[in-house]
């Protein structure tokens, strides 16, 4: 009975008939229209509010994980990032909650699994997403009141966007006016400001942003370029704000099953003291290319660790239709697809398989996000003489394509993996929803129509049958001359041509600045008194009475989390671990192989092991025809590396390779099949597979430098590990610095080098790729759990026997730099700060974990971001690797970053800690603990780690039981103590400056082609 209560209230959430009806008047709001979407189980329904005109999209959906978000139509006038300094600064203190960084102060005080705010091109969003109805309406509130009654002080448009003033103020401040002449240097300073440095040192997005530019010259850079930043005004930005931050401006969506009416009652409240005015319409178009070709070229970086003879990005770009038009927009994106996915798709094999490049361009692909849609096609590591030929290419490949025909096979693959896309149930739907929605629906595109699958499927099935449907919009768009060619050659220069540019820009406004205070002096003591006043009001931060900001309670946490039911069952002498859940008939796989004593020689191959078996093809299939299956028949099937810190133990350490495979429950024995044949006989002997796995190689080490800049805190902070526990020194090994020290080294090897050494090592992982101490998941509903365990049996005995040892394995040798350098070429820094302290089972584990919290969200944000410029800090504690640590991002001042890591945990202790510090600390980390979970994730955490469903509630407990005592108790003693024994390891990435001195172990990432 109760079963069938759940399922009617279930579709109550989404029943027309419980619903408004159309014209019908709600708080302020009247319903313009609504469609049920069954595939997608929702309803969708379309209002506008009276007064403003404000539009809402709400999407009911029986799914408790709600969802809100308020958006603005922000094209921007010029390239100083006026919307993306105004996304900062909304956040910085508003009418109800006038605090310092509300936003900020908030992130503890919600259980909210996602929160943030977003500056797209032309439109910038504040999103959120919880489960809990108070901590909704907490969030919403906060939210609404940010953007449309923010303060927009003048202090945080300095902060946030930016200003001049002394490197390190900190010293002018604590010296009395003793300060070093260093400490005194005026710099160019704000977090935007040092964000979008950091931007910039990514040679893939200065690409793709460049791009940009040109084919829509009349939408500027609304991130920012750090050299045009420097000219917005305050006044500006204020003005910015009201002309467009306004109701009548605004797109709201709501998502979930919480009630409607309450969500349109708030916002009305809000929005209700507005009057109307016009928004902002303007919907730009990119250039027009049909009087014939186009081309521009300029100049970018040099990438260090790529052959500095491959070092040109070129595209070629068509404009395209209206994308508004879904069916042709699908169309399109499925071509795109055809024509780019894979290694057997035509354009990888003509263009990157040929040796025309290494890697596709940023802008590759069909973006049809805009009210216009564009079509690229380009390539990186090119050489000099061939950029010419990449258009040639690419049409003729086009030519040859359109003649020949698709194959039904391969759109019908394409249309599977569409299929399970909707079978499978995420834990964040709408928030991908909210993301798909949301480009098109600040274009002027119905966002229904984006909705409409079926239909969509329907239409474009209804054309295709016609025949020649999706060659006849290739002729439409694609095979003429009515291109746009962008080329981006290297320069040498290029790093000290832009701090040329910035130091020229600096001294310009200083002697600005000169002539306005009558002396350099009196500038001089201007740009000081400001940054000292700054620093004055950021001290606010920490003292202030936050009592305004609403707040979830730890009271509101269940003690108990009701355990996940896994059984576990033997299948061939191999142990199972069975998650039977509701999976809409999806069928979800995992495996891992331990492997003991696996040497570094092998296990540092095993990314390129993984990549290779992709790529390569079997004696009696190509890799196209195996990827045409994998898209037929599965979700996409996987081999990657596995490591697992003990969670009673964090000094030990598993290894092996991890499988997975999603399908559905019909399709399982296909995907075990596919499974071993790509394990097993991929063919490393073949005549082409010495070229593939460079190329491989290749691929990964052209771009390395900007994935890197994008995440180089992950990797400061793998680095740093990797001297304190086995499980962090493998996981360096595989996927940090030395990782692609390795791969960058192996891809520099002559032509003429036939990576034989490099192959006979892959083989050897091929043979004990399956043999070994295996354990396996399976999730799946109850009725396939039969099948899909015949399917598994069937699996394991098709593998040919194969013994696996390696001899003992020594205790590893950590190193003993306790303070490493890693030159890059970033205009901001990296960095990481790592001690080890105990397993995930001690009582202490607990305690580090809100110790982690408290120091993030009450100190470092403030002293890291706020006052030091950089994008972001914090410290963290992995309770399962026995790690605790700090970090810093987009980091213009290392040295003070350095100082404050450091002294982190005297302040922890030394601080008087209240009941609601540990109260915001507790619910920051249970934002994370009980997050909503896809029902693939349901059990992993035992089979992964080994954490067993008693651990996790034992830690629960001693994570709601955490005092202040023991937060002083864990700072003094892995973190005070641990550093006078100079237990600690410390990284840094960035340009090497003056103060990596003899103390530093400086790792050059040179290339000397060894393996």
């Amino acid at each position: 009975m109760l079963r069938n209560t759940t399922k009617r209230s279930a579709k109550a959430v989404t029943e027309l008939a419980q619903l408004p009806k159309i014209g019908e008047k709600l708080h302020g709001f009247t319903l313009l229209r609504t469609k049920h979407v069954p595939e997608l189980e929702l309803t969708a329904l379309h209002l506008r509010h009276d007064k403003t005109g404000a539009e809402h999209l709400h999407i009911a959906r029986d799914d408790s994980n709600n969802v809100f978000s308020i958006g603005f139509k922000t094209n921007p006038p010029d390239d100083t990032g006026i919307p993306h300094i105004l996304e900062h600064t909304t956040l910085c203190g508003s009418e109800k909650y006038p605090i310092r960084d509300p936003f900020f102060k908030m992130l503890p005080r919600t259980l909210s699994n996602f929160m943030n705010a977003m500056t797209a091109s032309d439109h910038t969003y504040y999103p959120f997403a919880t489960t809990n109805a108070q901590d909704f309406r907490n969030l919403m509130s906060v939210y609404l009141d940010a953007t449309l009654r923010p303060l927009l002080k003048e202090t945080d448009f300095k902060q946030e966007g930016w200003r001049i003033g002394p490197e390190n103020p900190q010293a002018l401040a604590s010296a009395e006016g003793e300060a070093k002449p260093e400490d005194k240097k005026l710099v160019f300073k704000g977090v935007v400001y040092n964000e979008m440095k950091g931007q910039m040192s990514d040679a893939g997005y200065l690409f793709y942003i460049r791009f940009q530019d040109h084919i829509f010259p009349d939408i500027n850079n609304s991130g920012g370029d750090p050299q045009k930043i420097t000219d917005l005004t305050y006044e500006q930005l204020k003005k910015f704000h009201a002309d467009h931050y306004h109701p009548s401006n605004a797109k709201v969506f709501t998502y979930g099953d919480m009630p409607l009416a309450d969500h349109l009652k708030e916002i009305d409240a809000q929005l209700g003291a507005f009057e109307a005015i016009r928004g902002d319409l303007a919907n730009h178009r990119p250039i027009d290319l049909s009087e014939g070709p186009r081309e521009v070229e300029l100049y970018g970086p040099i990438d260090p660790l790529v052959d500095p003879g491959k070092q040109f990005k070129t595209s070629v770009s068509w404009i395209l239709g209206d994308t508004s038009d879904v069916v042709e927009n699908f169309s399109v994106s499925l071509i795109s697809a055809l024509l780019t996915d894979g290694y057997g798709s035509p354009l990888y094999k003509g263009l990157i398989e040929s040796g025309l490049g290494t890697d596709w361009s940023p802008n590759s692909g069909y973006d049809g996000s805009a009210k216009v849609g564009i079509f690229s096609i380009g390539l990186t590591g090119v050489q000099e003489s061939d950029v010419a030929k990449v258009k040639s290419t690419v049409q003729e490949i086009l030519r040859s394509v359109r003649d020949r025909g698709f194959e039904r096979s391969k759109i019908d693959g394409y249309l599977h993996q569409l299929e399970l896309g909707l079978k499978h149930k995420t834990a964040n739907f709408g928030m991908s929803l909210l993301n798909r929605l949301k480009p098109k629906w600040f274009t002027g595109s119905d966002p229904f129509n984006a909705l409409a699958w079926n239909e969509t499927l329907e239409a474009f099935e209804a054309l295709y049958a016609k025949g020649g449907y999706l060659e006849g919009l290739m002729d439409k768009y694609l095979l003429n001359d009515n291109t746009f060619t962008f080329t981006m050659a290297p320069s040498p220069e290029f790093a000290q041509e832009l701090a040329k540019e910035e130091e020229a820009r600096l001294k310009g406004k200083i002697e600005r600045a000169v002539q306005t205070a009558g002396s350099e002096a009196e500038a001089q003591a201007a740009f000081e008194a400001q940054e000292l006043a700054l620093l004055v009001e950021q001290g606010k931060s920490s003292t202030e009475d936050l009592s305004c900001l609403p707040s979830v309670h730890v009271k509101d946490i269940p003690r108990q989390k009701e355990p996940v039911v896994l059984r576990t069952e033997k299948v061939d002498n191999i142990k199972l671990q069975l998650r039977e859940a509701p999976t809409n008939g999806l069928t979800y796989f995992r495996a891992i192989n331990t492997l003991e004593n696996l040497p570094d020689e092998l296990r540092s191959l095993i990314p390129l092991f993984t990549d290779a078996i992709m790529r390569l093809g079997t004696k009696d299939m190509s890799m196209e025809q195996l990827e045409d299956l994998i898209k037929l028949k599965t979700g996409g099937v996987s081999v990657g590396y596995h490591s697992a810190s003990s969670p009673t133990d964090f000094k030990q350490a598993t290894e092996g390779l991890f499988f997975t495979g999603m399908a559905l429950d019909r399709n399982v024995p296909v995907m075990f099949d596919l499974l071993r044949k790509l394990i097993v006989e991929t063919n490393f002997d073949s005549p082409e597979a010495a070229q593939q796995i460079r190329q491989l190689l290749q691929s990964f080490t052209d771009g390395v430098v900007n994935d890197i800049a994008s995440s180089g805190h992950s990797y400061a902070i793998r680095a740093a590990e990797s001297s304190l526990t086995w499980g962090g020194l493998v996981r360096e090994q595989v996927s940090g610095l030395s990782q692609v020290k390795l791969v960058a080294s192996l891809a520099g090897r002559p032509e003429s080098d036939q990576l034989a050494d490099v192959i006979d090592k892959l083989k050897q992982i091929q043979q004990f790729a399956l043999a070994g101490s295996i354990r396996a998941a399976i999730t799946c509903d109850t009725e396939s759990v039969s099948n899909n365990t015949k399917a598994l049996s069937q699996f394991l005995s098709s593998v040919p026997p194969h013994s696996t040892s390696f001899p003992p394995r020594q205790a590893p040798q950590f190193a003993r730099n306790i303070k490493s350098f890693y030159p890059l070429p970033y205009q901001v820094y990296y960095g990481a700060l790592a001690l080890p302290t105990v397993s995930y089972t001690s009582p202490d584990a607990a305690s580090l974990q809100v110790l982690s919290s408290l120091l993030t969200h009450k100190h470092l944000h403030h002293e890291v971001r706020e006052k030091g410029g950089a994008y972001g800090g914090g410290a963290y504690a992995r309770a399962l690797d026995g790690i605790f640590g700090f970090y810093s991002y987009r980091d213009p001042n290392p040295v003070n970053t350095i100082n404050i890591m450091r002294n982190a945990g005297q302040w922890a202790v030394d601080k008087k800690w209240f009941d609601r510090d540990l109260e915001d600390a507790k619910i920051s980390i249970f934002k994370s603990v009980d997050s909503p979970r896809a029902v693939n994730e349901e059990g992993m955490s035992n089979f992964l780690y080994g954490i067993t469903e008693e651990m996790k509630q034992k830690h629960r407990e001693q994570l709601l039981d955490v005092t202040k005592d023991q937060v002083r108790e864990v700072a003094q003693k892995y973190v005070v103590s641990a550093l006078d024994k100079e237990a600690a390891r410390l990284v840094f990435l960035g340009e090497k400056r003056d103060f990596v001195d003899q103390s530093w172990t400086v790792n050059e990432m040179d290339i000397n082609g060894s393996s």
